[in-house]
């Protein structure tokens, strides 16, 4: 180095690049640049996908939801937002918030039980385990059809398993579907079952995350089995409670396949949920501004209803 050289002086510090560090650094945004072309070359498809299927048609939708539109004509009469104050003031859609209300409230407490309760016997050291893991959840990868078809025979009131198992017992079992009491509940029933092998594996890879060690102090310390669930169990699986509810609530928001098949929103509109009442407002009656309509009032529910969650539920867990 110069300053190990006698005679040589250090040549003062100043404020101006030398060559080498201007060379350095067009060679870094050089590949800086290359490295957007790349990255822009590979999202570009992505990109394209999300705005043909997805961003066109949510802005399209919000235009369409101004309109008086019909399925049958080829344009519609700007109305405003008559269609959202006609929609807050019809007694079928409220009937449908109500429905879909119960429907989740229903749904997301049996997922919440009895799933935790599945993964707790899935954690169990026993054997071929595997195989009733793989048991609890085949229902969450069976066509929603079939499993539909499958409980319209359980819920028979004269023939199905559920009645006949009840009139062994000397209960007369409820009409299930037919009764616009007991249709929703049979719903849900149905919709729990399908859904809870898939939390259940949620809840099991939130257990098997939980460090051992914290109950072996916890049994040193004299704590019992309910202590260990209080004070250990419940609070680590927060996190994984959160997303349970998160996605029961979204799921339970948008069912359709389950009310087209089984009861078609009957009998009497007692299982008619909003996305079930979109479908009948585009389709049957082709009020496609209105049905546009009723698809940003869902948005606009689903996502109050998950800011809610985030503020009480997300502030007690590392999400």
């Amino acid at each position: 180095m110069l300053r190990d050289v006698p005679g040589a002086e250090t040549p003062p510090v100043t404020g101006h690049v030398t060559p080498t560090g201007r060379v350095i650094d067009a060679l870094r945004s050089e590949f800086n640049r290359e490295e957007s072309r790349t990255a822009w070359l590979f999202a570009t498809p992505a990109l394209v996908y999300f705005c043909i299927f997805t961003g066109f048609p949510v802005v399209y939708g919000l235009y369409l939801s101004l309109y008086d539109w019909r399925l049958t004509a080829s344009s519609g009469t700007f109305i405003g937002a008559e269609n959202y104050r006609e929609l807050l003031s019809s007694p079928s859609f409220l009937t449908a918030v109500v429905n879909t209300g119960y429907f989740t409230a229903g749904l997301m407490s049996c997922v919440i039980v009895f799933s935790f309760l599945a993964a707790t016997v899935l954690n169990q050291p026993i054997r071929k385990i595997t195989v009733l893991r793989g048991v609890f959840y085949s229902p969450a990868v069976t066509s929603v059809v079939a499993i539909s078809i499958v409980w319209l025979w359980i819920l028979d009131p004269e023939y199905g398993l559920i009645n006949k198992s009840l009139l062994l017992l000397g209960i007369d079992g409820p009409r299930w579907l037919a009764d616009s009491r007991w249709a929703l509940p049979g719903l849900v029933l149905t919709a729990a079952w399908r859904s809870i092998g898939y939390f259940a594996v949620v809840y099991l890879a939130g257990l098997q995350g939980i460090d051992q060690t914290y109950y072996e102090a916890a049994s040193i310390d004299g704590a019992n089995w309910f202590g260990r669930f209080r004070h250990i169990t419940v609070p680590l699986l927060m996190p994984t409670t959160f997303f349970v509810v998160v996605m029961s609530v979204i799921w339970s928001f948008q069912v359709f396949p389950l009310i087209y098949v089984m009861t078609k929103g009957g009998p009497a509109g007692s299982t008619s949920v909003i996305v079930f009442y979109l479908y009948e407002q585009a389709f049957i009656h082709f009020r496609l501004g209105y049905a546009s309509a009723v698809a940003y009032v869902l948005f606009a529910i689903l996502f109050f209803f998950t800011v809610v969650q985030f503020r009480f539920l997300g502030k007690h867990t590392e999400v």
